[in-house]
């Protein structure tokens, strides 16, 4: 009796035995067989050579699929810990995940790697790969495991796999004289992984996180499926190290941090002239929505995060304070305030939705290591919104935000965004039943907005689904920006109600919603589309006069009245230092428009327009250029 093996396509291959994908692979093509990294069984990942049940759906992974690019990752830092142990033999091997474009390897050693030793680790890892060493897993006994690592002086290694059941077995994986822990699934060979790598940087990290522990060394590194993308992915990072905000922010002025305040901002007034446009933008159009702003406090006591939830499921984000013998926690996120405001007074359902907004300041307590300038802090502002509604009115609510969000991101210039549905978590609060509805009404929202979306399996909040906007920047990189939120469950545990048309109490909806998130992390993101270059109407000082001649300063101080007159912020430099010098250092701030004013202009009552980026100076009358640059600084939409 023949074997059959179901393709994704729905075609079957029928074999006389169980065979391995290896072998289906080269049934369904010689091409195929050469580029196979590893096999789905019926979803689920796993090793190559390994046989494959009968009747099972397969699917043959390449270096094309996403899957394939992550074997690729979790690979690299195998390959990565086998050099490094090639290299320096006393150092011990940890962990090595996968991350986002890359992989890292936590290593014990008593020297720290240097720039040179990263090299040479490289350099050991190109062998490894020309070696094409068969990767193959091997199941072990607990304690013979244990005591294999031991015996190779691995305490690490051995302190993990002690953590295990008592009667698990044991997966390891062997390429060429390396042994490590791991449960798979891996290339076939060495080889498979290509030379689209490249070792990063070196970070200090704690054994399992925890300061207590011993010290590590992290080795980072990127790898790809070819040198092309490796070599696209390393120009990316040299564009995005010159649009850095932090140096951005310091040349032109913005901002700065410090460690008196670690993950806090300390605005200057150019960088809270960029937060004042930008929030005076979404105010805008919260009013054009139908919302009405409020403003809760930041402090609240612990009673109410425990009945909100947060007490149980986020607890360790949060800062606690205490007063009296009272414990408070300064508040993470905005939501039970609202809650509270609108518990405030009974609603009909002639009232519902209620639209609260607030540009409310939230403290949360991330690791010092994950802080990264004002676009991972501990203190920030968000333009954070709430609806109260019926769950009949979901999916029009849900429909108008998506048009909202999408007209906001296009007048901040980004044009290339994908939706994205995050799912049930596993620690969440409520029933199967709370979320399924959940679930099913975001789904039907984004199916009446004629959205395309991908669906993130357990990446929800722990009190609902919710829907995210990722926006790509003008380097391709992507950000998760605005988020819609659908909640029942925190009404359920904060006593929220609505009167229905029967004179029935019900539980209303809570959307919870935001479309730029962070008002920080979106100006440092802002900054670094930009390259600093701003548009004038977000730009902190649009357009700067600039004399050649201190026989031009009364004509100077008749253009800046003007623009002001006509809403332009202005910024006058009748310095005694020559033009050049005057514009080299406006253009390294970034100002837009540099008005250059000589007796020639000041005798013909004109002005001289450099923009930022061009070398071209354009003359206008005064009057035309007071038009242009007012209708330039207006926002979108205003």
């Amino acid at each position: 009796m023949n074997i059959a093996y179901r393709l994704p396509d729905g075609a079957a291959l029928e074999f006389e035995q169980p065979v391995s994908g290896t072998e289906i692979a080269a049934r369904i093509s010689k091409k195929l067989a050469k580029q196979a990294l590893a096999v789905k069984v019926d979803g689920e990942l796993r090793d190559l050579y390994l046989t494959v049940p009968p009747g099972a759906t397969v699917q043959i992974i390449t270096r094309e699929d996403e899957d394939g690019l992550e074997l690729i990752r979790h690979d690299a830092a195998h390959i990565m810990a086998e050099a490094v142990q090639e290299l320096f033999p006393d150092t011990q091997v940890t962990i090595g995940p996968t991350i986002e474009n890359g992989f890292y390897y936590d290593f014990h050693r008593e020297q720290p790697f240097t720039p040179e030793d990263l090299k040479a680790i490289e350099k050991r890892m190109h062998e490894i790969v020309r070696r094409n060493e068969d990767i193959r897993r091997e199941v072990w006994d607990r304690d013979e495991a244990i005591r294999f690592f031991m015996d190779q002086g691995e305490t690490f290694k051995a302190e993990i796999i002690r953590d295990l059941p008592a009667n698990e077995e044991v997966s390891l994986y062997r390429q060429g004289d390396f042994i490590d822990l791991c449960r798979g699934p891996h290339l076939p060979s060495t080889s498979k992984l290509g030379d689209g790598f490249k070792l990063t940087k070196v970070a200090g990290a704690y054994w399992r996180g925890d300061s207590n522990n011993a010290q590590l060394q992290r080795i980072y590194g990127t790898a790809w499926r070819d040198k092309a993308e490796l070599n696209a992915h390393l120009q990316q990072l040299e564009e995005a190290a010159r649009r850095d905000h932090r140096k951005l922010g310091r040349e032109m002025d913005l901002f700065h941090q410090q460690e008196e305040a670690p993950g806090m901002v300390f605005w200057h007034p150019r960088g809270w002239a960029i937060w004042q446009k930008v929030e005076q933008y979404v105010r805008q159009v919260y009013r054009d929505s139908g919302y009405q702003e409020v403003r809760g406090p930041q402090i609240l006591d612990v009673t109410l995060w425990k009945k909100s939830g947060h007490w149980d499921n986020y607890q360790e984000n949060m800062f606690f304070t205490e007063s009296e013998k009272r414990t408070y926690a300064v508040k993470p996120m905005n939501c039970p305030g609202h809650v509270q405001i609108y518990n405030a007074a009974l609603h009909s359902y002639r009232d519902l939705p209620v639209r609260y907004a607030e540009f409310g300041g939230c403290h949360r307590n991330e690791p010092s290591g994950a802080l990264h300038g004002i676009m991972r802090v501990r203190a920030f502002t968000q333009d954070d919104g709430h609806i109260f509604c019926t769950p009949e009115q979901v999916e029009a609510e849900v429909t108008a935000f998506h048009r909202q969000a999408m007209q906001v991101y296009a007048d901040f210039g980004f044009e290339n965004i994908s939706v994205k549905l995050a799912l049930r978590p596993e620690k969440r609060i409520g029933t199967d039943e709370d979320w399924d509805k959940a679930e099913r009404g975001l789904r039907a929202a984004l199916q009446s907005a004629g959205v395309e979306w991908e669906e993130l399996p357990g990446e929800g909040a722990f009190y609902g689904p919710k829907i995210e906007y990722h926006l790509k920047d003008s380097i391709g990189r992507s950000w998760q920006m605005g988020t819609v939120q659908f909640d029942p469950m925190m009404p359920e545990r904060l006593d929220a109600e609505y009167v229905d048309e029967h004179s029935q109490r019900q539980r209303p909806i809570m959307l919870h919603r935001a479309i730029l998130g962070s008002m920080e992390r979106f100006i440092g993101i802002l900054i670094e589309h930009y390259a600093g270059h701003l548009p004038l109407w977000l730009a902190p000082v649009p357009v700067v006069i600039a004399t050649i001649t201190n026989a031009a300063d009364s004509y100077a101080e008749r253009v800046r009245d003007a623009l002001t007159a006509a809403g332009v912020t202005v910024e006058m430099d009748l310095r005694n230092e020559k033009i050049g010098y005057k514009v080299r250092e406006h253009s390294t701030a970034k100002v837009p428009v540099i008005l250059v004013i000589g007796e020639q202009e000041a005798n013909e009552e004109k002005v001289a327009i450099r923009r930022l980026g061009s070398k071209n100076t354009e003359v206008l009358p005064l009057a035309e250029a007071v038009q242009q640059l007012s209708d330039a600084v207006r926002a979108p939409g205003r």
